[in-house]
């Protein structure tokens, strides 16, 4: 493949139709999806992620997609490995005379990769890991207050095992690891957007409709298959707050209430994820609702070598009020 090669990204916060876009744009250009999501790349975790599998067909045509389904969700994927694997990715599909697009609100995955070559973190220490599981609570504590002082004054519940677990592999790891892949790209960065108020109002429709049979048989299918509630907590939103219903901690209503919060929370963090991207300088060609004809014409002006027009929306921009709804 060429030294330099050209990306096509269609990210944007929770809820807000990416992947149908993406899926779009690469049955349009010939392109295939690599995935940026951080929980899509396990195995048996499909209505919680949202993979939509059946989405990526066609015309009776498959899209071909990357990074979902290629780990155990027992074995701890992480940010090196990402990058890793969709450069590798980004290679195999140009060379293959394909259009890579990337898809995915994992903001951080997404940042790294387009940011920087040099990363925080290591590949997980397995054998180290299992070391840190054996001890108890107190073990643990003693050893993150002589390990790292100042990341154990900034814990905030030192009974909390799971929280003294991510603190001490954080305070074990290398300050930096090495670039895995060198690989030059130029990106277009495609936004979906849709204003505060009705991206609250997508998630909750999206929360009910798979809560309905179907995601909550998923988790404790999971746990069943030897998926430890400690491990689903680490596994993100849906998974922490649905483990502590099957575990009788938490009704129904409380549960659905509480992970409705939880997601709109998540959406606002994506944002600020978004924003510091746009600061940065990251252009991001917002979408006023996925709008697949300007995507389109701008993914044509990109492959062409033209010049873009300046994004009409600039998230760093946007004041949501008080209340956070426009």
């Amino acid at each position: 493949m060429d030294e330099s090669a050209k990306i096509i990204v269609v990210t944007g916060p929770t809820a807000t139709g990416k992947t149908a876009l993406a899926i779009k744009l690469a049955n349009y250009f010939t392109g295939e999806i690599i995935s940026v999501d951080s929980r899509q790349v396990y195995r048996g975790m499909d209505i919680g992620t949202g993979k939509d599998l059946d989405d990526y067909q066609i015309d009776g045509k498959i899209v071909p997609y990357h990074l979902i389904d290629i780990a155990d969700p027992c074995y701890a994927y992480n940010l090196m490995e990402f990058c890793r694997d969709a450069r590798c990715a980004i290679k195999k599909i140009c060379e293959a005379g394909h259009l890579p697009i990337l898809s995915g609100g994992t903001a951080m995955y997404l940042n790294a990769l387009l940011s920087g070559f040099s990363l925080p973190g290591a590949p997980p220490d397995e054998e180290k890991r299992r070391g840190l599981r054996t001890k108890t609570v107190e073990e643990l504590d003693k050893l993150l207050k002589n390990t790292n002082p100042e990341l154990f004054e900034q814990l905030k519940d030192h009974n909390n095992r799971t929280r003294l677990l991510r603190a001490l592999e954080k305070a074990q790891a290398p300050d930096k690891i090495p670039e895995v892949l060198p690989l030059k790209f130029e990106s277009l960065i495609l936004g979906v957007y849709f204003p505060r108020k009705t991206v609250h109002q997508r998630i909750e429709s999206r929360l009910d409709a798979r809560l309905k049979p179907g995601m909550i048989e998923e988790i404790e299918k999971l746990h069943n298959a030897g998926v430890s509630w400690e491990r689903l907590d680490f596994l993100g939103l849906e998974y922490r707050y649905v483990a502590e219903y099957l575990q009788g901690k938490t009704n129904f209503n409380e549960m659905r209430d509480k992970l409705l919060i939880k997601i709109r929370q998540f959406a606002k963090r994506q944002d600020i994820w978004f924003r510091k991207m746009e600061r940065e300088g990251h252009t991001i060609h917002w979408l006023p609702e996925g709008d697949f004809e300007q995507g389109k014409g701008l993914v044509e002006d990109f492959l062409a070598g033209k010049d873009l027009p300046d994004p009409q929306i600039k998230i760093k921009d946007i004041d949501y009020g008080r209340h956070g709804l426009k």
